[in-house]
């Protein structure tokens, strides 16, 4: 048994930022699983936990609970400070936040499950419908992110130097999501490169959504 407990689901992309991050730390914690899919979020139980009913949720070992996964990330890294997850530099330490964020804000938000979940409710979206939004909002962030990736000499095997670090973890997790939706990978050769060599590190593949307790 940990001290430390994560409350989340094995293809939740947020989830799988934080289990990596936790990986790339070394730290061990108790899996709590929630199937989005089942609603099990939305029970009474889960809501005592985390009012907003959304994973993950990181309870440390001293009790204090912790939510959305940047959040969570960062306190992992200013508590655990190695390795590092944003560089030393102010304008490093921003450039890095600003690639994580152009995924973190601009594109899972409007790709999440109870966004799509909303899209068939609300406005009787299909399964084509739903592949085709998804789409449209990964390509509108990606664009811009390629080009930014590779015209700056900051990038390296990873998206800032040789180190990974919370830019590459949200990549990582959201390229991981695009494959469930047939995401065209070819016009982000950057992008694909970044991400092949995160998927070729322990803790990219030890958080990897297939390798979780609750996987289906």
């Amino acid at each position: 048994m940990s001290d430390i407990v994560l409350h989340n689901y094995y293809r939740s992309s947020t989830s799988y930022r934080v289990r990596i991050a936790l990986a790339m730390k070394g730290l061990s914690y108790d899996y709590v699983p929630h199937h989005l899919r089942h609603g099990e979020h939305l029970e009474a139980a889960y809501l005592a936990v985390n009012p907003q009913g959304l994973v993950p949720a990181l309870i440390w070992n001293d009790g204090t609970l912790l939510t959305q996964s940047l959040a969570i990330i960062e306190f992992l890294d200013e508590t655990r400070p190695e390795p590092p997850l944003l560089p030393k530099d102010p304008a490093g330490r921003a450039r890095v936040r600003m690639l994580a964020q152009m995924i973190a804000c601009d594109i899972h938000p409007v790709n999440n499950l109870r966004v799509l979940t909303s899209l068939r409710a609300l406005f009787g979206a299909g399964d084509q419908d739903i592949t085709n939004w998804f789409r449209h909002w990964v390509n509108e962030g990606f664009q811009p992110l390629e080009k930014m990736l590779a015209a700056s000499a900051e990038t390296g095997t990873f998206c800032h130097g040789e180190a990974p670090g919370l830019a590459d973890i949200c990549l990582g997790a959201q390229v991981t999501s695009n494959a469930r939706f047939g995401v065209d990978m070819t016009p982000y050769p950057t992008i694909a490169r970044i991400n092949a060599a995160c998927m070729a590190l322990p803790a990219f593949q030890r958080a990897a959504p297939e390798n979780q307790i609750d996987a289906e």
